[in-house]
């Protein structure tokens, strides 16, 4: 991972966290980076007391494999063997498999939760999971079966797989994940076939966000407001969707260039939409709609953002300040002193007036989603710790 993009920041930050060491609290600027040993507890706190609540693992649906998604990130930054474990128990758990039939002629891809909905991105999201768990072990068994539902998929001549836009991060990973472990190159295209029909369907040329899925489309769908009613969650789905077919696109694919901008092009958008509390509100376009704290828009926004500062994707002075007011609402109240992650709005597909999220509204995958945004943060203050003392040295 390239973090010199950062270094110019990190001269002008040096200068700050010395006027940090001769100040008060009460006297500092608002964006200042956390240090790396706060982040770090703060992520452990959480994971340690999601799994300690919940000692066995779930079943392979989307709403506990969004959390994996997390604690794998959480164990790359923390090399905790409990995390590891954790999700291990819960691919043997579900036999590394999401829907488990096996009569293809069966497979189905509208929404559903029994087992012949095999090709329904909701039941595919587990296979990002045991792909770094593959990776991990050296075990093929973990990806068998991931690789004969998406290689049956690609064989099918449809390609309106992803028709809600949390499908987006369900499953773009996963072919993405697949195309660097097999080098075949029918996962990109395939990919990019699947993400042009669901932009036909949901994507926002003006503002570059989605709408949830094809019901919630402007004008025959408006906020409470009248405006376009963009669904916080949905687009968190979609930006650390980009995010991560980023970090595993090879650089030279000629569809990147497409990617990168729909996920610049989200960023700006997101950035207007944010609040001065440092969250998103459900309907991100009309904050009276829904208003109040929500989690797990907010932590999926932060994750994209310090993705994409760490890859110098996303220019740092533009987008440091979002990512860091994000935290401090993520960090200071999302989460509590027990390690339990408030404010995440329910299951659900859209913002809903009069909802009431509080902070005992937790689930799995909105703690899924603070962990991959508290590992994204403690990359960026481990990196930058290390980069000024590098500079001390100059």
């Amino acid at each position: 991972m390239n973090f010199y993009p950062l270094r110019n920041f990190l001269i002008a930050l040096a200068a700050l966290l010395l006027l940090n060491a001769c100040t008060t609290h009460d006297d500092l600027p608002t964006h200042v980076l956390p240090e790396a040993e706060v982040v770090l507890e703060q992520l452990t706190r959480a994971n340690d007391y999601w799994q300690s609540e919940h000692p066995e693992p779930g079943w392979a649906f989307w709403e506990h494999a969004a959390y994996h998604t997390g604690n794998m990130e959480a164990y790359f930054v923390t090399g905790n063997q409990d995390y590891l474990d954790y999700s291990l128990r819960w691919g043997e758990r579900n036999g590394w498999m999401g829907a488990k039939s096996d009569q293809p002629s069966e497979w189905k891809y509208s929404y559903g939760e029994t087992d012949d909905f095999v090709l329904f991105g909701d039941w595919q999201i587990c296979f990002q999971t045991y792909i770094d768990l593959y990776e991990i072990t050296g075990d093929r068994e973990k990806i068998a079966r991931a690789i004969e539902v998406m290689e049956y998929q690609m064989a099918t001549d449809a390609d309106d797989y992803w028709w809600w836009a949390d499908g987006l991060y369900m499953v773009m990973p996963v072919m993405t994940k697949l195309y660097q472990v097999t080098g075949d190159e029918l996962y990109l295209e395939k990919l990019h076939e699947y993400y042009t029909y669901a932009k036909s369907i949901m994507y926002d040329e003006e503002t570059g966000l989605f709408f949830r899925d094809a019901k919630y489309v402007y004008p025959e769908h408006k906020s409470l407001n009248g405006h376009k009613d963009f669904w916080a969650r949905g687009d968190g789905w979609v930006f650390a969707g980009l995010a991560k077919v980023l970090a595993d696109l090879p650089e030279d694919h000629r569809h990147r260039d497409e990617y990168l901008a729909d996920y610049q092009k989200m960023a700006a958008t997101l950035a207007d939409a944010q609040q001065p509390g440092g969250y998103w509100t459900r309907s991100l376009l009309d904050p009276e709609h829904a208003p109040g704290y929500e989690t797990s828009g907010t932590a999926f926004f932060t994750y994209g953002y310090l993705w994409g500062i760490n890859n110098g994707l996303l220019d740092q002075n533009t987008y440091l300040p979002v990512a860091l007011n994000a935290w401090q609402y993520l960090s200071d109240t999302a989460l509590q002193g027990s390690g339990k992650i408030g404010y995440i709005q329910p299951i659900g597909e859209r913002a809903i007036p009069g909802q009431v999220v509080d902070a005992e509204s937790t689930a799995n995958f909105g703690v899924g989603a603070f962990l991959l945004a508290a590992s994204e943060m403690y990359r960026l203050v481990q990196n930058a710790k290390v980069e000024l003392k590098g500079l001390a040295r100059e």
